[in-house]
């Protein structure tokens, strides 16, 4: 930690990040959700501005790269239109999860959202800072969040810092976030990106007597700490009335988002290069049509990629082309893809999340084809 820039480098469309291949900027829509004629005006945009995709980042985001440098002000101010920088102080620290499928909590993630971006003192936040919302499945707490909240039930919940938790009810949830993101804000040494950062991350969280004026109430039950759950990454497929759909690659097309928008008015950008279409099981045919990915076999339910050269100046390893051959070799040889493998250019490993259970960097396609279809030894994990 000591050697890092006191500054990350994670852009936004105020500040965007100057990569080989251009501008790269990246919007955030707190728990993912968007509408698909505001996916549609960013596919849009990015084409004629020179980006035939959109990309779908490991923490829910969107990224579009390959921009002009600099950016235009007409550019900036088409994104604008788009209601997705509704605050240009606080646009890097909206990093904001939760679980995809859980509707009821929709309510509490814009009230976090809101409050998040009424806080002045919290626009210093890094932008790695990573806040997640769960219900009692656990859903998105397999990430690599830094504050986070599992409501159990109408009436209980727990707030989670590090190891440790806090019974919080989900009424006193987004303050008690709060509370912690502003410690973090005022103890944390430079260069601290992340609680994990801390000696005692579990220091955050509040210890202030249920009785004190303005401290979140705990649960009633016998003051515990509940440990989390934590559930496992959706698969691509059919879950209830919803569709997870996954993008080859996380890189979204004018056509996905097109029928995307035949099937459903709102998706959510999952941390796991997917999208969630709630209500969307009656039309998951037009979507695999579309060339989304509706089951959790085969190999693009399995294989990501960072995007290598010649787009990133820290490697010579085409990792995007490599990733395709090896899935159009899985296929073609009817092999059967075992493994989840993100496929890195470097030793950064940008892009990859804690559900990948294999890291490659590899020099030929067969390379990738056999970590796909071969047990892993071992579990190797990182961060973007």
């Amino acid at each position: 930690m000591s050697e890092r820039p006191a500054l990350d480098r994670c852009p936004g469309l105020l500040r965007p990040f100057i990569a080989e291949d251009g501008a790269l900027v990246r919007l955030r829509m707190p728990g993912g959700r968007l509408a698909t004629s505001v996916l549609r005006e960013v596919v849009e945009i990015a084409g004629a501005n020179g980006a035939p995709v959109v990309q779908l980042t490991s923490r829910g985001n969107l990224q579009v790269r390959a921009l002009p440098d600099p950016l235009s002000l007409a550019l900036i101010e088409a994104v604008e239109a788009t209601g997705l920088l509704p605050s240009a102080s606080h646009e890097r620290v909206r990093n904001i999860l939760a679980a995809p499928l859980a509707r009821d909590l929709d309510d509490l993630v814009d009230s976090f959202d809101a409050a998040l971006m009424a806080e002045p003192r919290l626009a210093s936040l890094p932008g790695r800072f990573l806040f997640a919302f769960s219900d009692a499945s656990g859903s998105v707490l397999s990430e690599r969040w830094d504050v986070a909240y599992q409501r159990h039930s109408r009436k209980s919940g727990t707030l989670l810092v590090g190891d440790g938790g806090a019974p919080v009810k989900p009424e006193d949830a987004v303050t008690a976030m709060i509370e912690v993101a502003l410690r973090f804000v005022e103890f944390a040494p430079e260069g601290a990106w992340n609680v994990r950062d801390l000696p005692n991350p579990s220091d955050l969280l509040p210890h202030r007597a249920p009785h004190d004026e303005g401290a979140p109430r705990r649960d009633p039950r016998d003051g515990a700490t509940r440990r989390p759950v934590v559930a496992r990454p959706l698969a691509p497929g059919v879950v209830g009335d919803a569709v997870v759909a996954g993008v080859p690659l996380g890189m979204l097309t004018l056509e996905h988002v097109e029928a995307l928008a035949h099937v459903a008015d709102e998706v959510v950008i999952t941390p796991w290069r997917s999208v969630v279409v709630r209500g969307g099981a009656p039309r998951v045919e037009s979507l695999r049509s579309a060339g989304l990915v509706t089951e959790p076999e085969g190999p693009w339910a399995r294989l990501s990629a960072c995007v290598g050269a010649p787009s990133c100046r820290r490697t010579t390893v085409p990792t995007l082309d490599l990733a395709r051959s090896a899935a159009e070799t899985v296929v073609s040889q009817r092999l059967t893809a075992t493994q989840d493998v993100h496929v890195v250019g470097c030793e950064r490993r940008c892009g990859t999340g804690i559900s990948n259970r294999v890291l490659v960097a590899p020099p030929t396609v067969d390379d990738v084809v056999s970590a796909l279809t071969t047990p892993a030894t071992a579990a190797i994990r990182g961060e973007q």
